[in-house]
């Protein structure tokens, strides 16, 4: 329980003994769940912390908003501070993937203090382009007339069986699908679209932090342009990770890399903090 509510979410401790370093927060995107982190939450616990992954507000298990004022950008990167004050007085490595990185960006820009290393996943500098924002724009005008279960039958469903997808998880993603907030997504995607760049912003305040920074996404990525995700890692005088074979789900598509280069960052980040 935070201050701002209960947030579903799935926690990896260490096989043995207690946590003995900084915990982590993971933040999925738009339309995801904490289960998008389910291929590297044990390998990340396995080097000594405990690691939290959450479904935002209105997404799969988590309660939905009061009204829509709750999906705002400000709203959501409060409940991700209110997180970030749960896991105890350590400072907490931070990680937003895709639409959770421009939410966590809000947290990080309020209050750095609180974050012990900072990685935008698959995310960009302001609001989505291309084909994804025809997508979300579609979403936006299509749920008033159809509602997510048409929206499944009719488009995402049918989308999954021709991408090939497994049973076992075609089902999980209508379950996880029908389970979020309507007034949520259409929230969240209007945000997605209108985002503003704050890349500026957040480059001061993690200077004046001494913030570590990463920016972390697939060669193939098909959200932001991975030469986009580039230019924003040099503004940001971040480092910078491309997941060979990976597309917009790094922690999917390639779990054992994408969980290296974070444990890389934060035990670096914890080498500076401690000595």
């Amino acid at each position: 329980m935070t201050s701002r509510g209960k947030f579903a979410a799935l926690e990896a401790l260490p096989g043995s003994g207690v946590p003995e370093r900084c915990p982590a927060l993971l933040v999925p995107g738009f339309s995801g769940s904490k289960e998008d982190y389910l291929g590297i939450l044990l390998t990340l616990a396995r080097a000594g912390r405990r690691v939290l992954a959450i479904d935002m507000r209105g997404q799969h298990q988590s309660a939905p908003a009061a009204d829509p004022s709750g999906y705002t950008r400000a709203a959501l990167g409060a409940d991700i501070s209110a997180l970030l004050d749960l896991l105890g007085p350590d400072r907490v490595h931070l990680v937003g993937h895709s639409f959770g990185g421009l939410i966590t960006r809000e947290a990080v820009i309020s209050d750095a203090s609180r974050v012990a290393s900072y990685t935008l996943m698959s995310s960009g500098p302001a609001g989505i382009t291309g084909n994804s924002a025809v997508r979300a724009q579609a979403l936006i005008d299509a749920l008033p007339q159809l509602g997510m279960e048409q929206i499944w039958d009719l488009v995402l469903g049918p989308d999954a069986v021709a991408n090939g997808t497994p049973a076992e998880i075609i089902e999980f993603l209508r379950i996880r699908t029908l389970g979020n907030c309507e007034t949520g997504l259409a929230c969240m995607a209007r945000e997605l679209l209108t985002c503003p760049d704050r890349v500026e912003e957040l480059a001061k305040v993690a200077d004046d932090a001494d913030l570590p920074l990463l920016v972390l996404y697939g060669e193939n990525d098909d959200a932001w342009d991975p030469r986009v995700q580039a230019a924003m890692a040099d503004r940001l005088d971040a480092g910078k990770v491309v997941i060979p074979g990976a597309a917009h789900s790094p922690a999917w598509d390639a779990p054992e890399t994408t969980a290296s280069a974070l444990t890389d960052l934060w035990n670096q980040a914890e080498r500076t903090i401690f000595h």
